[in-house]
């Protein structure tokens, strides 16, 4: 029969997992486990205390590893994954509807990063460039491909040529005499807008275009909302 230590037999790298990843592993073990292995329905939240369940791992490591997949199983019941059986007072649990859609580790990191970057919050035109590739875990690739929306919606706003690129560009768009400069505005804050705009470019999407970039799956999200935000801005300063 499946046990945890036939898909992950070294107990360190049970340890050096998040709660989302061992929410992954604990709802891949579940769906893999079948009346005919006998242990009758395993969504208790003692299952991956029972050993059984985790197999062989050494005696020294066992509660180590018990709290590990505690905190999996947590993070599934938190994101609606699992739920409690309706009726049931003993602590049994059943897959959600989303939890059925998750499957394995793949779909539980994707909807873990999805959560991380929500899709309302983005501009249409960011979300319809970058969702893909995020979804994928291709950071460096989103991140890259939402500035370059961001740089081809500033040069569309502001009549620009397509030798107009990055820096440069943002300085002519949001420079004294830019085309999408708020003239109304403070002095400083037009400047702050063009040093901001410039330096989007120049920080995220440069690098990006040039060589591979390591990124987090956090520090990526970050940077798409931002250029999302700056994607509204240009909206906002597009002539009518």
């Amino acid at each position: 029969m499946p046990t945890l230590h036939t898909l992950v037999p070294d107990a360190d790298a049970i340890l050096a997992l998040e709660p989302e990843e061992l929410a992954g592993l604990a709802l891949e073990l579940i769906g893999s486990i079948t009346p005919d292995d006998g242990i009758g329905n395993p969504l208790h939240p003692t299952s991956f205390t029972h050993p059984q369940t985790l197999g062989a791992y050494p005696d020294n490591r066992r509660k180590e590893v018990q709290y590990a997949m505690a905190e999996g199983w947590n993070w599934l019941v938190r994101e609606g994954l699992i739920a409690p059986t309706p009726g049931d007072t003993s602590g049994w649990h059943f897959v959600t509807r989303r939890g059925a859609q998750m499957k394995n580790r793949a779909g539980v990191q994707a909807y873990a990063s999805s959560v991380l970057l929500p899709r309302g919050m983005l501009h249409p035109d960011t979300l319809k460039c970058c969702w893909s590739a995020f979804m994928r875990g291709e950071y460096d690739t989103a991140v890259f491909q939402a500035f370059r929306e961001l740089e081809v919606a500033i040069r569309a706003a502001g009549s620009f040529s397509a030798d107009d690129i990055g820096v440069p560009l943002a300085q002519k768009a949001f420079g004294e005499r830019g085309p999408l400069t708020d003239k109304s505005a403070p002095s400083g804050e037009r400047v702050a807008l063009l040093n901001m705009m410039a330096g989007a470019l120049g920080s995220y999407k440069n690098p990006h275009s040039h060589r591979k970039v390591q990124l987090h799956v956090v520090d990526a999200s970050e940077m798409i909302v931002m250029a999302s935000h700056l994607m509204k801005i240009v909206d906002a300063r597009r002539p009518q």
